[in-house]
């Protein structure tokens, strides 16, 4: 169920051997109360039902573009592009999510996928470099800095991607529902933070039918700080640490907290096929806490890596192989 070249089978990764990680599952096991903790979330978010829907002039006549906005779980605008093909028939759509610190793609870059027949729905996370705002609607602009730790001292309820959880998982539900949308035919696509949502929005939302994550985020915070400071992805982790807890004595309280939002924990909650891609160069989103996620996957799953990437674009025939997952499509490549 993972794909390398044979000649790769010994990898060292950043001190650790790929076959000693194919067995690997996190260095801290899962809160005993954690699915009744995501559970009774999920059974009190009262999925907004007054979102708006603006149709855009693109000047397009074979696909409808629109402007998503509703309000998240704690008051904040939330955003996303929709893209729909024309269709009489109901519409397969992609909900995909952006990296750390990002924005939704081009507006362009989501036509590719309804020449196919479906839609595309990207969400812009609150407080990052997108048109979602931060919550209370006090804040525009952005906030990123800080939103991993952002409420870690003051229990899994404070933290703020808890809420990002949430929207994700009320975005899914809103997009499910529109008139033309086929709602039992939802994928869930990103790449480093957006392949950590793809994960929770299918972990949360049964209705997925499939999810590809790219070299996911978020994952397996003590193994994490065991590696050390290599990123601006988690620096905000360490810097807590050092100018902050300086002795650590706060650790323990912290990952127990921050393991309800780790999306390894997770794994267990999806019952759809997950494909994902890992580099095994990636120094950002280490490759051994992405296996933390797989290895604990108990349904149909793939994992394809590539010795060679990092956590980079990966634009030499990835994106026909993830089109081909998602749309069944045949894209073959050629040497």
């Amino acid at each position: 169920n993972f794909c390398l070249c044979k000649k790769k089978e010994n990898y060292i990764m950043r001190g650790f051997g790929l076959k000693e990680i194919q067995n690997y599952k996190g260095r801290d096991e899962i809160p005993r109360d954690f699915d009744d903790f995501w559970n009774k979330h999920i059974k009190e978010t009262k999925v907004p039902v007054n979102y708006s829907l603006e149709k855009m002039d693109f000047g397009l006549t074979k696909i409808d573009c629109y402007e998503l906005r509703f309000q998240g779980v704690t008051g904040g605008a939330i955003y996303a592009k929709v893209v729909l093909p024309q269709a009489t028939d109901k519409i397969p759509v992609i909900l995909s999510f952006h990296g750390y610190m990002g924005r939704s793609s081009d507006w362009s870059t989501m036509f590719s996928y309804a020449s196919a027949g479906y839609g595309f729905a990207m969400m812009d996370i609150p407080g990052q470099s997108g048109h979602s705002i931060d919550s209370g609607n006090t804040v525009r602009g952005n906030t990123v800095k800080g939103h991993i730790i952002r409420g870690m001292l003051d229990g899994p309820n404070s933290l703020f991607y808890k809420n990002v959880y949430l929207d994700v998982y009320c975005f899914s539900k809103i997009i499910g529902s529109l008139e033309n949308v086929d709602e039992d035919t939802l994928y869930s696509y990103g790449a480093s933070q957006g392949g950590g949502l793809a994960l929770v929005t299918a972990a949360l939302n049964e209705k997925i039918k499939t999810v590809v994550s790219i070299y996911p985020f978020l994952s397996d915070f003590r193994r994490v700080l065991e590696i050390g400071n290599t990123s601006e992805a988690y620096d905000e982790l360490f810097r807590y640490f050092k100018f902050f807890d300086p002795f650590h004595e706060t650790e323990d309280k912290i990952m127990n907290t921050l393991a309800y939002i780790d999306v390894k924990n997770f794994a267990h909650r999806i019952k759809c096929p997950v494909k994902m891609i890992t580099g095994l160069e990636d120094i950002v989103c280490y490759p051994v806490t992405q296996f933390a996620i797989f290895n604990r996957l108990e349904g149909e799953k793939e994992h394809l890596l590539l010795p060679e990437y990092g956590h980079e674009d990966m634009h030499v025939y990835v994106n026909d192989i993830v089109f081909n997952w998602i749309c069944g499509t045949k894209i073959q490549r050629q040497f």
